[in-house]
């Protein structure tokens, strides 16, 4: 029997290595190593001089850092209602039977797929003040045009435009997935019942959807609090600092400050923020969530 249990375990490791090894390698290593580094001070070149906690001392009293917080909140807080309903609106239009529905499946989930590089420098094209076409059609109907990514007023939300509607097709496949399994039974007994569309919709599908709709506020809310790319290619953190986030602060403190110690400790302190609100979604779940 012993025996048995071994070759078992054994059988066991060889099928986990080929993802065990990576994930230790690239995951578990690298986010140990920088826990240390984090109670350390470093440039990146001389030895490294050991501090403790002063690296989080210091970061938990700069103002820079409550700052940067403060606009990855404003981001996501602008990101996650316009992706969500975005997406749901696109999934609820592509559920029904209409011509061409895959190519519009597909050209919606496009941008998903692009570079975060390219969609960031179109976004920066199109929000141009000076000629720009977002601007240009604000103009032909007497809008005002705002400054956008060169305004500091204006720079978060340029971002988070660029952001939402790069993200929208991802939301718009995991919200059709879930209208695609909801029971059609459930929806002809609505109909019977004498409920009209919205009711359906706001009191049948809905809470149907909930366990699609759990899955995508979780992850987009990962994401919107670990942006970083396209704050980089659009903004540069500015106008005057209006638009660095959290992991932009990160990448200034290590390469441009050579501060890496508190760059690890504000890594860690994102972190912590980013488990902390997974786990009040997780356990707040039984309240909203509903499975057919």
């Amino acid at each position: 029997m012993q025996r048995s249990r071994w070759r078992t375990l054994g059988w066991a490791l060889v099928f986990l290595g080929p993802s065990a090894v990576p994930l230790v390698l690239f995951t578990a290593v690298p986010m140990v190593s920088s826990a240390w580094v984090s109670l350390h001070e470093w440039n990146l070149i001389s030895d490294m001089r050991w501090v403790g906690l002063d690296n989080y001392r210091s970061l938990l009293t700069d103002p820079a850092t409550r700052e940067v917080f403060w606009h990855t909140l404003l981001f996501v807080a602008g990101y996650l209602p316009l992706v969500y309903v975005g997406g749901l609106g696109l999934a609820v239009a592509l559920n029904r039977r209409m011509p061409a529905n895959a190519f519009f499946r597909a050209a919606y989930f496009l941008p998903v797929v692009t570079s975060w590089v390219v969609v960031a420098l179109v976004w920066q094209w199109l929000l141009n003040p000076s000629d720009g076409l977002v601007n240009h059609l604000l103009g032909a109907v007497g809008l005002g045009q705002p400054g956008w990514w060169t305004d500091p007023t204006w720079a978060l939300p340029s971002v988070i435009l660029a952001s939402a509607w790069k993200d929208l097709g991802f939301v718009m496949v995991i919200l059709l997935a879930g209208l695609q399994s909801i029971p059609g039974d459930v929806l002809e007994a609505a109909d019977v019942d004498g409920a009209g569309g919205w009711r359906r919709f706001w009191h049948v599908t809905l809470p149907l959807l909930s366990p699609s709709t759990f899955f995508v506020v979780v992850i987009s809310l990962i994401n919107g609090f670990q942006v970083f790319d396209q704050v980089f290619v659009m903004t540069g953190g500015g106008p005057a600092g209006s638009s660095q986030v959290v992991v932009g602060r990160i990448y200034d403190l290590t390469f441009r400050y050579g501060r890496a110690g508190e760059a690890s400790a504000l890594s860690w302190l994102l972190f912590a923020v980013i488990l902390a609100i997974t786990a009040v979604q997780i356990r707040g779940q039984k309240r909203w969530v509903h499975h057919a």
